[in-house]
């Protein structure tokens, strides 16, 4: 299985691997983090890599001294900071629409969000944000690697990278050591966790809002696709919040995640991924992603929760976006769509990837992913086995 854009990004940044002061997702880790990600994973960083370790490991010491600067002149304000609004959330597995919705909400001058430079800097942008994103805007691309979208230092971004950031475990940990076993499992779903260790996740997550809070009072939108399976926890958390569930045909969302964990581990990793077992990492996360999200469901009020097909969406953005705002009660649609419609306009030419399926793939998602096709009503039909069928989905936003 292979990529039209991917084979010309690997030709394109056969070199990128070389440029280790290209910022990473770890730059922005503590140093009791970072510590304790090398020890456990018996610093096994690859040669190429050991520049960009070297890098991270600097990175972690200014961190965690900033860190210390703000915990004295921000640590009272954010302690007292209350969350008056709680947040929306938008969840689906990774490829479904996450990012697009996120970047739609976040045009909403009403909302505010993490965007890259809070998630790389969770520890200290309250104090740092204004000398670190002049000095580190020309070192990020322009566009995200594993499907083209704009990237840049303002845009949304997942928490998850926060969390990592801030020492919280977390499965994107495997990222950094690609070929180690999968870190913090258990974490996706926060299932089987000790009441310890959960109240420190809880802690951690809280006091990161409350930053964004000081920075910016208004309601957050956050978008991680582990959050799908955290309905219950994040319930507990924040029982008004709001959810946009993303889906999407199967039969797309298994290669592009494929290529989403090629492109990141090789963009982010400290050591040459192998790639093994990682058609059947995809696979499992799916299901046990869903598993717990349709058991938990139900704790959401009807009201709280909107669900969008990705196809419903890239054909017709801004019908989309008008149902969740009245599904939700997230106030006045007109006030944001001038913003989305100028967003939907310069966007109007991507298209995304185009995708070679094996016959036998299809079958196999078939039989792995049968209860989510079957739920979220996607053909199930496989392609004859040997056959190869080929995916192209193009991205058609309408403007009016």
């Amino acid at each position: 299985m292979a990529t039209v854009p991917e084979r010309q990004a690997a030709e394109q940044s056969s070199g990128s691997r070389d440029r280790f002061w290209t910022p990473r997702f770890w730059d922005g880790m503590n140093l009791t983090g970072w510590i304790r990600l090398l020890v456990r994973n018996r610093f096994a960083v690859g040669p190429t890599c050991v520049p960009m370790a070297l890098i991270v490991t600097f990175a972690s010491l200014v961190n965690s001294f900033l860190w210390a600067v703000q915990a004295i002149i921000f640590g009272r304000k954010i302690r007292q900071t209350q969350i008056e609004y709680d947040p929306i959330f938008v969840i689906g597995h990774w490829r479904t629409g996450t990012t697009l919705v996120h970047e739609l909400l976040a045009l909403d001058p009403r909302h505010t969000y993490p965007d890259t430079h809070t998630c790389f800097n969770p520890n200290h942008f309250l104090i740092s944000a204004w000398l670190l994103r002049p000095c580190m805007g020309f070192l990020l691309p322009a566009r995200r690697p594993m499907d083209n979208m704009e990237a840049g230092w303002d845009h949304p971004q997942e928490d998850e990278f926060a969390l990592c950031n801030m020492g919280v475990p977390s499965p994107y940990l495997t990222l950094a050591f690609p070929n180690r076993p999968p870190q913090d499992r258990e974490y996706l779903d926060l299932e089987g966790l000790s009441p310890q260790a959960l109240a420190r996740w809880k802690r951690a997550l809280v006091w990161f809002l409350k930053c964004l809070t000081v920075r910016d009072p208004k309601r957050i939108v956050l978008k991680s696709p582990p959050h799908t399976c955290r309905i219950k926890v994040l319930l507990e958390l924040f029982p008004n919040a709001r959810f946009v569930h993303l889906v999407r045909d199967p039969y797309v969302v298994y290669p592009s995640t494929i290529h989403l964990w090629k492109r990141l581990c090789c963009a982010q990793g400290l050591q040459i991924p192998k790639h093994r077992h990682l058609a059947e990492h995809v696979f499992e996360s799916l299901n046990r992603m869903y598993d717990v999200f349709e058991r938990d469901r139900r704790l959401i009020a009807e009201a709280r929760l909107c669900e969008v097909r990705y196809e419903d969406l890239v054909r017709d953005p801004i019908e989309q976006m008008r149902m969740i705002y009245e599904r939700l009660g997230l106030g006045d649609f007109e006030r944001v769509l001038p913003a989305l419609q100028e967003y939907v306009h310069r966007q109007a030419e991507y298209k995304t990837n185009r995708y070679e399926l094996a016959g036998e793939t299809r079958a196999e998602i078939s039989r792995r992913w049968g209860s989510y096709i079957r739920r979220y009503g996607y053909s199930p039909e496989p392609a004859e086995v040997g056959a190869t069928s080929v995916i192209s989905v193009s991205l058609h936003r309408q403007s009016r």
